[in-house]
């Protein structure tokens, strides 16, 4: 067969239906070929020709199955074979495009894609590409057609600004938009990103349910935007990452009276390694004693709470109103004293706790005894315990 027609200058789309017109006529050579190469598992995909990508994608989208995901790393992690096999993105579910070495090239094509009618991808994960913000303005475009159905996009670690955050606000606020989950994670979006991106959660129209900011320099500025944003709309919102952000107590504060309101639906917040003393606690210790407040899983590790912060934490764990079924107090520099508080309150409520970990802490031979003793008490409801083993060598999970 002659490949000249499958040179770098034609279009995949045109490459899939040559092959489908040479499947017609019988001229299957070179598909046969790939196709006894992938079942064997003998491909050599960095050797593959122009040619031999389209013959490629030709199996994978005419093979009559379902394509619920496709991963470019099994293939290559490489823009070219990305732009050679979009028609296989277009028709999966899930497409994982994180780490391909993608740039606003891609985004342009796949902001095509998403305008297709033919499209059917609902998970598109793009992180850790340098997409930047001209790609992101570019891949939105395709999210403002009614057609595509898109329900969860990942752009962690994608060079983004707060400049990108307007587009995607609009995106938030269009009635069209299906999105459910956003990840943002690791881009340099500010405050100033940050209320951009909370106009678009203020709007009826926003379906976000799972949201992640961690690692993306906010403060408790950024904090009041969002907290002001989710008052103001009976958000759909049920997660919430701010992990690795510089909060301190001034914006644990600002999320705790929001998560005393009984229209915020919150059931996760994560804090991990946001500056937080013992004084937060007081202010979280309140959500979880509040009767409106729907808090179930609370992360908190790698903050200097101390035995302090967790005898106030305690206090909320105590009230018959709290609903937390797992809590991460991992590197909380918490000793026997810590563990008391937390054996006590646990005693005193029949609780919803399920998961508990207190892994890098200091709990010492009489903290680990106290909670070994309460895990044999029928009152408690603990499924999982993490803590630092007696020797401090590592973590055990104990399961009751």
């Amino acid at each position: 067969m002659d490949t000249w027609i499958f040179s770098s200058n034609v279009s995949a789309e045109k490459s899939i239906n040559l092959f489908h017109c040479l499947n017609e006529i019988n001229d299957r050579s070179l598909v046969e070929k790939i196709q006894q190469s992938l079942s064997s598992g003998s491909l050599s995909t960095d050797k593959l020709s122009p040619a031999q990508w389209s013959a490629l994608g030709f199996i994978l989208v005419s093979s009559g199955e379902d394509l619920d995901v496709f991963d470019l790393k099994k293939y290559s992690a490489s823009e070219e074979v990305f732009l050679k096999l979009l028609p296989v993105v277009k028709a999966s579910n899930k497409a994982l495009l994180c780490g391909c070495n993608l740039s606003e090239k891609s985004c342009q094509a796949l902001s095509s894609a998403l305008r297709s009618q033919s499209t059917t991808v609902t998970k598109l994960d793009l992180s850790n590409n340098n997409l930047k913000d001209s790609g992101v303005h570019l891949l939105l475009h395709g999210l403002e057609s009614s057609n595509h159905s898109l329900k969860t996009l990942r752009l962690s670690c994608c060079n983004l600004s707060e400049r990108s955050c307007e587009a995607l606000s609009s995106v938030l606020s269009s009635q069209s938009s299906s999105l459910r989950e956003l990840n943002l994670s690791n881009n340099n979006l500010q405050d100033s990103g940050v209320k951009l991106l909370s106009a678009g959660l203020e709007s009826p129209n926003c379906k976000i349910e799972i949201l992640s900011l961690s690692g993306c320099l906010i403060t408790d500025k950024g904090c009041s935007h969002l907290a002001f944003a989710l008052t103001m709309n009976h958000s759909h919102l049920k997660e919430l990452d701010l992990s690795y952000n510089c909060l301190g107590e001034l914006g644990v504060k600002q999320l705790s009276f929001g998560l005393q309101d009984s229209q915020w639906r919150l059931n996760t917040l994560r804090l991990s390694n946001c500056n937080l003393s013992e004084r937060s606690c007081e202010a979280l210790s309140s959500v979880l004693r509040s009767q409106s407040s729907s808090l179930k899983e609370l992360d908190l590790k790698n903050n200097s709470l101390k035995d302090s912060g967790v005898k106030l934490l305690s206090d909320g764990l105590k009230s018959p109103y709290c609903k937390l079924e797992k809590l991460t107090l991992s590197g909380c520099l918490i000793t026997e004293d810590g563990c008391a508080s937390l054996v006590s309150a646990l005693k005193s409520n029949t609780h919803h706790l399920q998961e508990l970990d207190l892994s890098y802490n200091h709990p010492g031979d009489s903290g680990v005894n106290m909670l070994s003793a309460g895990l044999r008490d029928p009152h408690w409801r603990l499924e999982m315990l993490t803590h630092m083993s007696v020797w401090g060598y590592g973590c055990m999970d104990v399961y009751i």
